[in-house]
């Protein structure tokens, strides 16, 4: 049985508290549901019949991210070439860290783990789509899968507020060139080097 759809007022509310909780977990770890309330233009009542305790919140701020970030890759790949697609994927990473943790540290440890157990599967496939299309064009590296992009990404986690805005891209732009082709040659070079002078 098709589950009934929500009347469109209630939809633009889902919305709004959505949004005003995105921005707030952006800002802050201290989440308060009244004032997600308050910013959204909607009474707690309303809010609480959306999201019945703050971890429904934060799981669906969460989602909400995750998803947008797994179906930009393939609209990325429809439009621009892989590797420019992968660079601007990994633009939106940086937004999508921000939003991971303020909801990281805003929830409690259980509700981290299910969420971090939900969406690695769908960003590592995204993240695959995205290299297969680069090596097929001999644009990414042949050697690199979506864990090593993973476990990579995995280190905006440790930048701090202060310093996010200006090394946060600079780190993904690291990585995007380590992912490219043409920079293989170069780290062969680099290691010979390093073999001969002994470090």
């Amino acid at each position: 049985m098709t589950p009934p759809r929500r009347r469109s007022d209630a939809e633009q509310n889902r919305a709004r508290i959505l949004d005003a909780a995105r921005e707030y977990v952006v800002a802050s770890n201290d989440l308060k549901l009244n004032e997600i309330a308050k910013a959204a233009g909607v009474g707690q009542g309303t809010l609480y019949r959306h999201f019945p305790t703050r971890e429904a919140l934060l799981a669906e701020v969460y989602q909400a991210d995750v998803d947008a970030l797994v179906a930009a890759a393939p609209d990325l790949l429809a439009e621009h070439p892989p590797i420019e697609a992968l660079a601007r994927w990994l633009k939106k990473v940086a937004e999508y860290a921000k939003v991971k943790r303020g909801v990281f540290a805003a929830a409690t440890s259980a509700v981290r783990s299910d969420l971090a157990g939900h969406s690695i599967g769908p960003i590592g496939d995204a993240v695959t789509a995205l290299l297969d299309a680069g090596k097929a064009q001999s644009q990414i590296r042949g050697d690199a899968d979506a864990r090593d992009v993973i476990l990579l990404l995995g280190f905006l986690t440790n930048l701090d507020e202060a310093e996010w805005d200006t090394r946060a891209q600079r780190v993904l732009g690291i990585i995007l060139d380590g992912l490219r082709e043409e920079a293989k040659p170069q780290r062969a070079r680099t290691r010979r080097a390093a073999s001969r002078t002994g470090f």
